[in-house]
């Protein structure tokens, strides 16, 4: 089992907004987000569509600044992209012209890490994700949840100390989508690092996390926080208990909840 997060706060939001500028006119996608992520955590944002949570984990990955408020990582104020921080979209985008393997390597060759150490850590992620036999292949030739994975390895390969998912599933079937949450899962708990993840599942959320963040429509505020208390690692068996039903049930409680609210 692993051990539990620790509280010492590594990714903070403090009265975050942030507003898009367009030619019809300014739209508020976050209004006062205040969140802590723990180092070790693994936080689920949930929300309804356009509720800003993409765009909250965009502003933890350096690519947008926010308009109000800071957002911080380890203390520091985030202002831009930043090597402690591996990113997984909710497509893989992978290079067509490159390998499995190559494709997982650019974010290690881009930060002009030792070749040799980057390649043995990448095919030892591939083995993690289930991959091991198809690091010479390319893209086309695998599958969207296999895709998905190499996306995974990519994100872990330079040993980012955050990790940031953008919907990573939201494509795939269901059953593709269980086995990912499986693998997900193992992934992050071999390496120790710290999580958010934005989804629009209940039962992702509910199965992946350690505390479960939920968001109100636009602009986004945090309207309620849940605590996940199962133990890890979590069988998928885990989805049929009672105990989970009451979970995934109290946090559509909350969203509908933040769905009425003025």
């Amino acid at each position: 089992m692993r051990a539990r997060r620790t509280d010492q706060t590594l990714l903070q939001a403090s009265d975050t907004s942030l507003v898009y500028r367009t030619r019809n006119g300014s739209i508020t996608a976050l209004g006062g987000v205040d969140l802590d992520v723990p180092r070790g955590a693994f936080v689920s944002v949930i929300g309804s569509s356009g509720c800003g949570k993409s765009s909250l984990l965009k502003l933890f990955a350096g690519l947008l600044r926010p308009s109000r408020g800071a957002v911080r990582i380890d203390g520091a104020d985030i202002v831009g992209p930043d090597r402690r921080v591996g990113i997984a979209f909710q497509r893989p985008t992978l290079m067509p012209w490159k390998t499995v393997l190559q494709n997982v390597l650019v974010p290690a060759a881009a930060q002009g890490r030792d070749r040799k150490e980057s390649q043995h850590h990448a095919e030892t992620l591939l083995a993690l994700v289930g991959l091991a036999g198809f690091a010479s292949n390319f893209p086309r030739e695998l599958s969207g949840g296999m895709q998905q994975r190499v996306g995974l390895a990519r994100m872990m390969v330079h040993e980012p100390e955050v990790l940031l998912l953008d919907e990573p599933f939201s494509a795939l079937d269901a059953l593709t989508r269980e086995e990912l949450m499986v693998e997900l899962q193992r992934l992050w708990l071999s390496n120790a690092r710290t999580a958010l993840f934005v989804t629009h599942s209940i039962a992702e959320a509910a199965f992946l996390s350690d505390r479960v963040v939920v968001m109100s429509p636009r602009p986004g505020r945090i309207v309620a926080t849940i605590d996940v208390p199962f133990e890890r690692p979590r069988p998928l068996s885990v989805l049929e208990t009672v105990g989970f039903a009451a979970l995934t049930g109290q946090i559509r409680h909350a969203l509908d909840a933040a769905a009425t609210r003025p």
